[in-house]
């Protein structure tokens, strides 16, 4: 090879690498871009350079890392912006239960001072209404959080979608590029390598890469979401089990909808809201309403052993809505049968618990009770089950492996009401007592300090525990978050000391690459030179 040509060969690898080095500094912004090197190799002995191609500084192994740290950090984001609107409400001091608790048994002392007092009979249902509006206002926010989940969920499933869709795509267009050129283009690679970190933000993933190359991702229990050039849809659905929740669910081969378990999903956004729909939504508004349910039903009942002014026994103080507890039959079941619950005198029993049904003709019925897994048996000939406070009844035939969902006070809240507003039907005193008498208002007023919420605490305990247990909840999120973050922010940091681009560097890489240019054209110009000497001695 001549001196021209091993200077041309200089040329044109300065020209690549300088090529390459503008590159990465006009990308050094551009989200999911890995910095790239010019790979050089000698052309033979002696005869030059040659560009070997243009390599992009990836790991593989640390995007995985930092993937799966980002859909741990994505989750516990989500969590804790949900959970922070809970924990705010209930830990606002004036806007919370307790004082209008405190206030409702200040009102019934004022009755037992003066129990045939007008103003002090208005001023217990006035105290009444506003508690019990309260009861009804904080059911309504979680309900619409509850609404507010559903559609994020909704949400989060369209952008898993179409992630999954253009990943899909950028497969097939890589493996194109690749038979027709032998190499993969990294401008694709970077692309797709960036959607998959955005998709692990949204779900936890599993990546495999075959050995064409081409990525395929499964999540929850090993579905595929992208296989090759193929991507799976997922679709947002209500759950079999409770209709009002929304799930994912995907088409089996069949064309079958099959739903998910929840607890299929831990990391990314869609993980985090659904967790914190089960651990946190779910159990506050079962105990908002086991504190509703205790109230009314405690009440009532002492009320009843009262004389009202007209001289009749109490009636009913606190209604507690139609429909509760609520019973869903799963959507899966073979057979019409249905079953419905009301709750027992003692509320003691009573919990802040779901519990499932389950028929099988071997075991009978199986009642689970979902937050601690215990579980009791009736026989499949009964009509009538008794448990957790509740009374059960059996409408027709289930079918083998027929399911029911049972929320006992998951709607409570949202339907106690005072019904009572004529202050002659407070019953105050008790039988042969006259106007004056005051002992059921004095034993209404006892109830105060009585374990009405589970047999174990009182009212004011009650709602102290639910506001610690979202506090302590809420913290505990907090925490991990802080530490998930930093976890990832070290990720970020590797990843970025690996392919992130470095303007410093890059600034002496463009000085160091025009000078290997300047050089090699030099090459040539001495050549020339030796050249025309050359051609002059001949002369």
């Amino acid at each position: 090879m001549s001196i021209f040509s091993i200077g041309v060969s200089g040329l044109n690898a300065a020209q690549v690498a300088l090529s390459t080095t503008s590159n990465n500094i006009t990308n050094v912004y551009t989200d999911g871009y890995n910095r790239q090197t010019t790979l050089l190799g000698e052309n033979n002995v002696g005869n030059g350079v040659r560009v070997n191609g243009v390599q992009r500084q990836f790991s593989q192994f640390v995007a995985g890392q930092l993937n799966q740290s980002t859909s741990n950090s994505s989750a516990l984001e989500a969590y804790e912006t949900q959970i922070a609107q809970i924990d705010n409400l209930l830990a606002d001091g004036e806007a919370g239960l307790d004082p209008l608790l405190q206030s409702f048994f200040s009102s019934l002392q004022d009755l037992v001072s003066a129990p045939s007092d007008p103003a002090a009979r208005q001023g217990l249902i006035g105290t009444a209404d506003t508690l019990t509006a309260q009861f009804r206002a904080f059911d309504n926010y979680l309900n619409d959080m509850q609404k507010g989940v559903n559609g994020q969920i909704k949400d989060v499933v369209f952008q898993v979608n179409n992630t999954a869709e253009q990943i899909a795509t950028l497969n097939r267009e890589i493996g194109l590029a690749k038979a027709k050129t032998g190499t993969a283009p990294n401008g694709l690679l970077d692309q797709r390598d960036q959607l998959v970190a955005e998709l692990s933000a949204m779900v936890d993933l599993d990546l495999t890469i075959q050995d064409s190359g081409s990525y395929n991702i499964t999540i929850g229990n090993g579905q595929a979401l992208v296989a090759g050039a193929s991507s799976f849809a997922l679709e947002a659905m209500a759950s079999s089990a409770d209709p009002t929740r929304t799930v994912v669910g995907y088409r089996d081969s069949a064309g079958n909808l099959r739903e998910f378990a929840e607890t299929s999903f831990k990391g990314g956004e869609l993980g985090g809201l659904m967790i914190f729909r089960s651990e946190t939504l779910d159990k506050t508004r079962n105990q908002l309403g086991q504190l509703a349910v205790s109230l009314a039903l405690g009440f009532n009942a002492q009320h009843a052993q009262g004389i009202d002014l007209n001289g009749d026994a109490g009636g009913n103080f606190f209604s507690i809505g139609i429909g509760v507890p609520t019973v869903y039959g799963n959507a899966n079941n073979a057979s019409g049968a249905h079953l419905e619950a009301q709750f027992l005198a003692d509320a003691s029993g009573l919990t802040a618990s779901d519990y499932t049904v389950k028929f099988t003709a071997a075991d009978g019925y199986t009642v689970t009770r979902h937050d601690t897994g215990e579980t009791v048996g009736f026989p499949a000939d009964a009509t009538s089950l008794e448990f957790g406070g509740m009374s059960v009844t059996v409408n027709g035939t289930p079918a083998e492996g027929d399911r029911f969902l049972i929320q006992p006070t998951r709607r409570a809240a949202g339907g106690l009401d005072n019904v009572i507003q004529d202050t002659s039907l407070i019953a105050a005193g008790l039988a042969g007592g006259g106007s004056g008498d005051n002992r059921n208002a004095l034993a209404l007023q006892n109830l105060q300090n009585k374990a009405l919420v589970g047999g174990i605490a009182t009212l004011s305990q009650g709602y102290a525990a639910m506001v610690g247990d979202v506090g302590n909840r809420a913290n505990v999120v907090q925490v991990n978050l802080a530490a998930q973050k930093a976890l990832t922010g070290q990720l970020r940091a590797l990843q970025q000391s690996e392919s992130g681009v470095n303007l410093d560097e890059e600034a002496a890489n463009l000085i160091r690459f025009q000078q290997y240019y300047q050089a090699s054209a030099k090459v040539i110009e001495v050549g020339a030179t030796v050249l025309d000497t050359l051609l002059g001695l001949d002369a």
